[in-house]
């Protein structure tokens, strides 16, 4: 119901195609990071918007491709690149959802005319990149869904359903068991269900 397509073949530490990039980078190649860049940003861009929305998107990426750039002589290449990468950009996004909470709190007496302003534009600025109105309009409600709810399960179902990143992944990428990860996507699941379907979109 909320699976991608997917685009490339995962393939396990020892054949990770990476890992030679990231031996050359630290060899002093300098195209060598631009590579990883290459390979990897959609799929960082895909998830920091799945978690964090569209305003301030591209300085999210710079930033998780900063923080690789800065920790990658720390990377341990017994693991999996992606799955290093995808830590950097989920921390990135809770950094930027605390952020955000930190800042509705200390503007809770804004007006609601110019909160809805604000919406408003946010919204004609996405429409200009959608090809479609029926795609925008589910695309919004996603999102609106998504927004309900809580970083830990909202995290889940991005990577698992929308990312397609096996359960294992998301577990180490988490710091968490297997077993929590089902069951926070199980609870997501279900919840983003219930959402749609109150919306009048048939599942």
């Amino acid at each position: 119901m909320f699976r991608a397509v997917k685009t490339d073949i995962r393939e396990s530490p020892q054949t990770d195609p990476d890992l030679a990039i990231v031996q050359a980078c630290l060899q002093g190649d300098p195209n060598g990071f631009k590579k990883l860049y290459q390979r990897h940003h959609h799929k960082v861009r895909s998830t920091l918007y799945q978690l964090c929305g569209s305003d301030g998107l591209d300085d999210l990426v710079q930033d998780v491709f900063l923080r690789a750039w800065k920790g990658l002589s720390k990377f341990r290449q017994s693991a999996q690149f992606s799955t290093w990468l995808y830590r950097i950009a989920f921390n990135v996004a809770s950094d930027r959802r605390k952020a955000l909470a930190k800042m509705r709190s200390r503007n809770i007496s804004v007006e609601d005319e110019q909160l809805e302003n604000l919406a408003d534009d946010a919204i004609a600025r996405e429409s200009d990149l959608q090809p479609s109105l029926t795609q925008m309009h589910y695309q919004d409600l996603m999102q609106r869904g998504l927004a309900k709810l809580s970083e830990d399960h909202r995290a889940v179902l991005v990577l698992h359903d929308l990312e397609e990143l096996p359960q294992k992944d998301i577990a180490e990428i988490l710091s968490i068991p297997v077993g929590t990860v089902k069951s926070r996507l199980f609870h997501a699941r279900s919840a983003i269900k219930k959402f749609l379907e109150a919306q009048g979109v048939e599942l």
